[in-house]
């Protein structure tokens, strides 16, 4: 399908590795121009000019003024903005029972701080564009995992945040959507997975009570969905918080076994 995003200028936080990475090469599919915001540059350069199209600023997003600056260079390059794609984040640990103010403010600004923070720098840009925004998200927002309760309130504040910039952007013609993520195999994930005493069982459970096919989400079929909501192919879809997860978090998987 021809998503009709040829040379739109796409910025996408955190898009050199796992899902984001996914998203960049399907942008680059589509014909647009993705425009990588992370911290670190190598690995930002390094998937640009494996694709041969795009840009990169190297931006510490937890950090307020370096998100203004991301945006401020990517509009003085290209001179327009047609879609933020806010991904970059980690589910961190920082626990109720464990934590502490000073963890639990990092994991917020390193979770949904810059999301609000580089939105809002882009916005002028997206008005004149009428501009899309999706935001990746994690189901954590909604079944809890215990020990993360950083990350899990930053995802309840990612969702929270799609559905209040859909009211409000829609007198610009802004839609704004969000994807949210389950169990998707990324280098974090396997990380963590190898952390655990007996990763390759414990990998066999989680895909167990994965409902359909009995598998792990790819980050392919992420970015597809991403990709999808960012272009006007889906012109009538906003405030929208859709699952790619096969069917982790709805459906009952005890009727399914």
């Amino acid at each position: 399908m021809d998503l009709a995003l040829k040379d739109k200028v796409v910025i996408v936080t955190g898009g050199a590795k796992g899902i984001g990475e996914g998203i960049t090469r399907i942008l680059v599919k589509e014909g647009a121009i993705p425009v990588i915001l992370g911290r670190n540059e190598e690995d930002n350069k390094k998937l640009i000019d494996e694709l041969g199209v795009g840009y990169q600023v190297k931006t510490e997003l937890s950090k307020p003024a370096e998100c203004k600056k991301a945006v401020d260079e990517v509009l003085k390059k290209f001179n327009r903005i047609d879609g933020v794609i806010n991904n970059a984040g980690i589910n961190d640990g920082v626990s109720l029972e464990h934590g502490s103010y000073e963890d639990f403010m990092r994991s917020l600004h390193n979770n949904v701080v810059h999301y609000y923070l580089i939105v809002q720098a882009a916005l002028p840009a997206l008005k004149e564009s009428k501009g899309a925004i999706v935001n990746i998200s994690s189901k954590v927002a909604e079944t809890g995992q215990g020990g993360t309760s950083g990350y899990a309130a930053a995802n309840g504040g990612r969702n929270a945040l799609t559905r209040e910039w859909a009211v409000e952007l829609l007198k610009y013609g802004i839609r704004v959507n969000a994807v949210i993520v389950a169990e998707c195999y990324t280098p974090l994930y396997d990380k963590w997975i190898k952390t655990l005493d007996n990763p390759e069982e414990t990998l066999q459970k989680i895909r167990d009570r994965i409902p359909l096919e009995k598998r792990m989400t790819t980050a392919e079929e992420i970015a597809n969905t991403t990709v999808f909501l960012l272009s006007a192919k889906s012109s009538h879809t906003t405030g929208q918080l859709i699952h790619v997860d096969g069917g982790y978090v709805h459906l009952d998987r005890a009727a399914l076994t």
